[in-house]
């Protein structure tokens, strides 16, 4: 399947009405695929691998802002700090001070989002509420530890299922959560506006939801390879 660019403009126009944005996920995908939807306007990707986003970055326009949004371990880290504009997959506060580390060697600030577990299946990854608060409140007690990530919010994955009213409430605790992240740690309130949530079957529930970000991949790109 050739990327669907009708698909592309109908999914970037829902975005804009919300206030969003649109995340293409080009993984498993070659460069010509991305460079049509670049042609087509498309600025933001999302990757999953480290190892295959640090082998297109380079053949790539250097305007894209890429987007990891896959498990990352924190050996991998380094590979990806020197160009990635956001990690949305952060899941431990080793992980967070690893990044930092890094971002720290090449004087970059690295934009990163939560990831929360909101599934009802186990095998998801992303922290539980309590785990949340407790990363956030240690970043806050000593930022300077932190100077180099900023929190910008939430990332989840909701169920895999076609119950609306499921999809629907897992998207609204994420949104709940941040609220409650902004609440709770006053100095947050201007920059903790990010939820990443929302994927081919289920992002126009969440851009009802209050996403700000979708990640879609398979209504743009074809089936992945």
């Amino acid at each position: 399947m050739a990327v669907d660019t009708q698909a592309y403009r109908k999914i970037s126009a829902e975005a804009r009405t919300h206030g969003a944005r649109l995340v293409a996920v080009s993984k498993t995908k070659p460069v010509a695929d991305i460079l049509a939807l670049y042609h087509e306007g498309q600025r933001i990707f999302g990757e999953n691998y480290v190892q295959e986003l640090v082998g297109k970055q380079p053949l790539l326009p250097a305007d894209i802002a890429w987007h990891f949004i896959g498990h990352l371990q924190r050996n991998k880290v380094k590979s990806l700090v020197p160009f990635v504009s956001m990690i949305q997959t952060v899941d431990s506060l080793s992980l967070l001070r690893e990044i930092d580390k890094q971002a720290r060697k090449v004087d970059r600030v690295i934009d990163c989002l939560l990831e929360v577990h909101i599934a009802r299946e186990d095998s998801k990854s992303g922290l539980d509420e309590g785990a949340l608060l407790s990363l956030v409140e240690q970043v806050r007690a000593a930022p300077a530890d932190y100077a180099h990530v900023r929190l910008c919010g939430l990332m989840g994955m909701a169920s895999f299922t076609d119950e609306e009213e499921v999809v629907r409430k897992e998207f609204q605790k994420l949104r709940e959560l941040a609220a409650q992240v902004r609440q709770r740690f006053t100095e947050l309130e201007t920059s903790f506006r990010e939820l990443s949530m929302g994927m081919s079957a289920d992002y126009g529930w969440a851009l009802e939801e209050g996403s700000t970000l979708v990640r879609v991949g398979s209504l743009l790109f074809g089936a992945r390879s």
